[in-house]
């Protein structure tokens, strides 16, 4: 049911007509199909896109997507991709087709997306206490024997307002206890004896389930390899004492989760090291940035740096802008800025300069600063950079990035287009 869905959803995306929706699309595609459009095998420089306008990279796209593939299986782990990176539903069944046990997502909405695209599995990494969410997704799990959700829970007083919106579910909700990355940390029980009464608070409502443990290593007060791993272990432990005490007795499947883009290898680490438990254990993993990379923040901090053997991910976003000024020999000014770019890590980088086909290197060319619709460009006197020219520009944060675009060109690297990425937001 849920294949059959997506499939007839994606077809239906491919199906949607271009329009001035689509910001750096060809105004003369106009009216085609999205699908027709992808036909046409446009280049993505001489075939009217307008500028600004973001791609993905084909290669690199696959590459990453193969690659944690590859990752997770090698180290016995389940992948729940964190789909807020792209909210993209193509990419996501991509995500499955790789592999993915299913999808991570943050909230109702991205649930509801992902759903309307037929994503069969979902872990919803947040707290659920919306009661009209609650009820919808209690109609999906009687609606489809084969969905499952689970979310986290925190609170006694959160399992209370879930079961009192639940009512009598045709299907108990799935519920994973979330242990808080440490005091002053983000959502998330304090410690163990307030998961143990969380836990406790969710046996005693027949509308919920108790399923597992759960949580980020990401907002560890100063996360570092051995906070992470002591974090890390902290969740088993408390896994390992849920079972021993009887809480998990009857379970299919426990589920132990965790895993931000920035410490999966300590995850997979730690996790190898979890004792046998009433049943097994579903050691599931949220990354969510490796889809696209950057060539900021996640270049820095990817665990692949401290893991080099396992391969590396490759930045896939290139964000093409234009000079539209150069008022002086020291200044020059894109028509990008922060509606098209992230810029809440870290700015753009100026990655090269394009002009008549070829290109060549930023030499004396720094972006210093964004507007809403400018980048501001410092360039040395002599720096080789004309009014017209195609500058592209590296990019951090991807999700920030997926966000300010609906409809992306996906480009090989001779810079054919032969696909198109929607995202809902």
């Amino acid at each position: 049911m849920a294949e059959e869905k997506g499939a007839e959803a994606l077809a239906r995306l491919a199906g949607e007509r271009v329009d001035h929706r689509f910001k750096g699309l060809p105004p003369d595609a106009e009216g085609l199909r999205v699908s027709e459009l992808a036909a046409e095998r446009r280049d993505l420089f001489t075939g009217g896109f307008t500028t600004p306008v973001l791609a993905l990279s084909a290669e690199r796209l696959e590459h990453n997507l193969a690659l944690m593939e590859t990752y997770a299986a090698r180290h016995g782990l389940a992948f729940a991709p964190h789909g807020k990176t792209s909210m993209a539903p193509a990419l996501f069944h991509r995500q499955l087709a790789h592999g993915a046990w299913g999808i991570t997502l943050a909230t109702p909405h991205q649930v509801r997306v992902a759903r309307a695209f037929g994503v069969p599995r979902i872990f919803l990494a947040n707290e659920l206490v919306d009661s009209a969410a609650l009820r919808w997704i209690a109609a999906e799990l009687a609606a489809d024997p084969d969905f499952r959700l689970i979310c986290y829970a925190d609170s006694v007083a959160g399992v209370r307002q879930m079961a009192a919106a639940l009512g009598t579910p045709a299907r108990p909700l799935d519920v994973v206890v979330e242990l808080a990355a440490g005091q002053g940390a983000r959502t998330g029980a304090r410690g163990a004896r307030e998961c143990g009464l969380v836990a406790d608070a969710v046996a005693a409502e027949p509308a919920l389930r108790l399923v597992g443990v759960a949580g980020y290593e990401g907002e560890v007060p100063d996360a570092r390899p051995d906070s992470v791993r002591a974090w890390l272990r902290r969740l088993t432990a408390l896994a390992a004492e849920f079972d021993a005490a009887g809480r998990f007795a009857g379970l299919d499947e426990v589920v132990v989760s965790a895993g931000g883009s920035a410490w999966f290898d300590a995850v997979a680490e730690v996790f190898e090291e979890l004792p046998a438990l009433c049943a097994p254990v579903l050691k599931l993993l949220r990354s969510g940035a490796y889809v696209s990379h950057d060539e900021g923040h996640y270049r820095e901090v990817t665990p692949f740096n401290r893991v080099p053997e396992e391969g590396a991910l490759q930045a896939a976003f290139r964000l093409w802008a234009q000079v539209v000024s150069r008022p002086s020999p020291e200044q020059a000014f894109l028509n990008a800025g922060k509606r098209d770019a992230a810029y809440d890590l870290s700015l753009p980088t100026v990655a090269t300069i394009r002009r008549g086909g070829a290109e060549h290197p930023p030499t004396g060319v720094e972006l210093t600063a964004l507007s809403d619709q400018h980048a501001w460009l410092r360039t040395a006197p002599d720096a080789d950079l004309e009014v017209g020219d195609w500058v592209g520009l590296a990019l951090s944060h991807p999700c920030t990035v997926f966000d300010k675009w609906q409809l992306i060109p996906v480009a090989r690297a001779d810079g054919t287009v032969v696909d198109y990425v929607r995202t809902f937001f």
